[in-house]
């Protein structure tokens, strides 16, 4: 199986699903690759650039088929404070070049003991969690348009 276009999560057609990849963060960034589905078919992952996979986007495959991307959970941390803190801590995140995922009233990052501690010291209470990671792309990978701007 070869897949050579991504199709943005609800922009394809769910009947055309015939399997699914499950990727970590770090292998949902690229360009060329051979991945294995759920179903254990080995798909060429081959686009004509480096491409985040965001979760539900359809790899869509030469034979009109389409396997969708699931996002793999792994080990993170969610923050939750009050607002201010919660601000005041997402500062000191991107001061320190940290991939975050912001949700509405919390922050997840991966987990890291120095910077739970400092989140803690700043207000937050800090879980351990397993979920999808999908960070911030960042000022320059804005939106969902899959192109890396490098």
């Amino acid at each position: 199986m070869r897949a050579r276009e991504v199709l943005p999560a609800g922009t394809w057609d769910e009947v055309r699903e015939i399997d699914r990849v499950l990727l970590d963060h770090d292998h949902r960034h690229r360009r060329r690759i051979v991945l294995t589905t759920e179903r254990g078919n080995h798909l060429l992952l081959d686009l004509p650039q480096t491409t985040h996979l965001h979760q539900d986007d359809g790899l869509h495959l030469d034979d009109g088929g389409i396997v969708r991307v699931c996002a793999r959970p792994e080990p993170l941390l969610e923050i939750c404070a009050p607002p201010a803190a919660l601000m005041r801590i997402a500062w000191h995140l991107g001061n320190r070049h940290l991939p975050v995922q912001f949700l509405a009233d919390r922050i997840r990052i991966r987990a890291d003991r120095v910077i739970a501690d400092m989140a803690r010291g700043l207000g937050a209470q800090v879980h351990a969690v397993e979920a999808p990671f999908d960070p911030e792309a960042g000022a320059y990978g804005v939106g969902h348009d899959h192109s890396d701007h490098g």
